[in-house]
């Protein structure tokens, strides 16, 4: 999905306020002089995530390596981990496990240090606290176990750091209902804002679940292109593919591999598109997906 106008303009106003710290006026202007060049250039066949990737290139030729975001994902891997066995409680509690689940991993996908100005715990707390009496589409979550019964492999793709937690109880309970069926995760290939590596998924235990593996790039989203051969493979023989995130989203949709997309509708752009509020969740697969264009 290409960049649109929305996404061109709140790129445009994070990139100068990632430079708005440095003194040197005539380098700044260089440099955006430089981001508005990548934007014209490529804005009409790069998605959103693709941009970023290239612009993250263009910071660092800049001003030195982007901001470092470990700590906060640090944090946040380690927040989530102490949250787990309260989690896991309220979901074994649930009327249907797997539909808690999910509800709690779209409610997690708030973490996302792109799309929200300010995360922070006390919001993400409230979002987990009403997870559960969220609803989802009864028809597209049957239609979600129909084909978890028919699948033997899944490709699940996850989004940011925490959050990859709630993916690791998710992918367990997956295990547990449908034990034949093979689940593989690919996370981000290098480090990208606060997205999920392979660092993360060995911190957060996912690696000791599950196969791991990074998908050969450092996009915040999953660009098919610039997947490695093996990352190509396992989406390409994938009977199911499970897609966290609007990164994810934004660079998979149209590519004829039909997700079912998980995730919270955090910025403008997702509230209009999909005639959501701000933090509800969306759980669809593409086939069944309207867009508001």
């Amino acid at each position: 999905m290409n960049a649109g106008a929305m996404c061109i303009s709140c790129i445009l106003s994070k990139e100068e306020l990632a430079i708005r710290q440095f003194p040197d006026e005539e380098k700044k202007s260089e440099y955006m002089h430089q981001v508005l060049g990548i934007l014209y250039k490529y804005a009409q066949t790069d998605s959103s995530p693709g941009l970023t990737e290239r612009l993250e290139r263009l910071y660092e030729e800049f001003w030195g390596t982007a901001k470092d975001f470990q700590e906060q994902k640090h944090k946040y891997n380690q927040l989530l981990l102490n949250m787990e066995p309260q989690i896991e409680q309220q979901i074994g509690e649930a009327e249907d496990p797997l539909e808690a689940c999910i509800k709690y991993v779209c409610a997690a996908n708030y973490i996302d240090f792109s799309a929200v100005d300010d995360v922070n715990e006390q919001k993400l707390g409230e979002l987990l606290a009403k997870a559960v009496s969220q609803s989802i589409s009864q028809a597209e979550y049957l239609k979600f176990r129909e084909d978890l019964q028919a699948a033997r492999s899944l490709a699940y793709l996850t989004d940011n750091c925490g959050e990859i937690v709630l993916d690791k109880i998710f992918i367990r309970h997956m295990q547990e209902e449908f034990p034949e069926l093979q689940i593989t995760v690919i996370v981000r290939g290098g480090e990208v804002i606060n997205d999920a590596t392979m660092e993360d998924a060995k911190e957060v235990g996912l690696t000791k679940l599950v196969p791991c593996m990074g998908n050969g790039n450092a996009a915040p989203g999953t660009i098919i292109k610039r997947l490695s051969d093996q990352a190509k493979d396992v989406l390409y023989h994938a009977d199911l593919i499970i897609s966290k995130g609007q990164g994810n989203f934004e660079s998979l949709y149209g590519e004829n591999l039909n997700p079912y997309y998980l995730f919270l509708c955090k910025c403008e752009l997702f509230v209009q598109r999909f005639h959501m509020k701000q933090y509800q969740s969306m759980f669809v697969r593409e086939e069944r997906l309207e867009i508001a264009r």
